[in-house]
């Protein structure tokens, strides 16, 4: 059976509501044998008879009445799509999908979300902790709108704008006071270390600077759940490296932070496809994103 036409189902009520075709068709602005026709058709669309006629009125079959609520039903859920696309039309609507590892999530984008949301407070957004290598899959497969990457990103299907040059620190426990004022790499190689999963670009990153003074890190434990790293390391177990950004609260003023020697930045960029059709709520995101610059 084809699809039900709502225009069909409307003529219907209204004939039944107001008693008689002649009355339906004034009320829809139309003439009656354009009603007559509505109804005809709807009839041999269902296979029942929807309407019959005592006297001059005309009434709801069994079969009328049951469809008429259905009616009802399917036209309140069209104003509603309706109002929604009128919502989306005026921008007060949208989705977004982003994609970020873990650290960026924690303590960066939570104020982009709160900048966006005083823009656009009933939009959605769906945010993913991925690493890069996921981050760059999912926007080439259009599962994520925007994302967050580790540096550098050569692909030339992407918008990649730089974002964020996070400084790279030591940090190590409360007893360490008498740390040096910048940390070299043999300076941290005489503590037990945790370091980020070696499958992580930003874990090769901080790798490749131990490497660069010819030491080879043995760490006792490797994870990327920063927030347990802290605490370790606030328990005397070792020491890390993290990105400024994830020790800059109160809560951790115990633990030392030293700089590190040479220093080492982890750079971020925003992605998107090229090819990405404009949407006003996936550009209010990325703007929101692009403030963080300003911090």
């Amino acid at each position: 059976m084809r699809n039900l036409n709502l225009d069909q189902l409307q003529t219907l009520r209204r004939v039944v509501e107001l008693g008689n075709f002649s009355a339906a068709a004034r009320a829809l602005n139309l003439t009656q044998p354009a009603i007559s026709l509505q109804v005809r058709e709807l009839e041999d669309r269902v296979g029942v008879r929807l309407v019959e006629r005592l006297g001059k009125r005309a009434y709801a079959t069994a079969a009328g009445k049951d469809l008429i609520e259905h009616a009802g039903r399917l036209a309140r859920e069209a104003d509603a799509a309706l109002e929604t696309m009128r919502r989306h039309r005026e921008g007060k609507l949208g989705r977004v999908r982003i994609g970020a590892n873990d650290i960026f999530c924690s303590y960066l984008l939570p104020r982009a979300i709160q900048a966006f949301r005083r823009r656009r407070p009933d939009a959605e957004i769906f945010v993913s902790i991925s690493s890069s290598a996921t981050a760059l899959r999912e926007i080439a497969d259009n599962r994520f709108d925007l994302a967050v990457v580790t540096m550098p990103v050569a692909d030339r299907s992407l918008v990649v704008t730089p974002l964020l040059e996070e400084p790279l620190v030591a940090v190590l426990p409360p007893t360490e006071t008498r740390a040096p004022k910048r940390v070299a790499a043999e300076d941290l190689a005489r503590h037990k270390l945790i370091l980020d999963l070696p499958s992580a670009k930003y874990a090769r990153l901080v790798r490749a600077w131990f490497e660069a003074s010819g030491i080879e890190p043995r760490p006792v434990m490797e994870t990327s759940a920063y927030e347990s790293v802290k605490q370790l390391v606030l328990a005397g177990l070792a020491a890390s490296i993290l990105p400024r950004v994830a020790v800059a609260s109160s809560h951790y003023s115990d633990l030392v932070v030293r700089p590190l020697r040479p220093a080492l930045t982890w750079e971020l960029a925003l992605i998107m496809r090229r090819d990405k059709p404009p949407d006003p709520a996936i550009d209010d995101m990325r703007d929101a994103l692009l403030a963080l610059r300003r911090r």
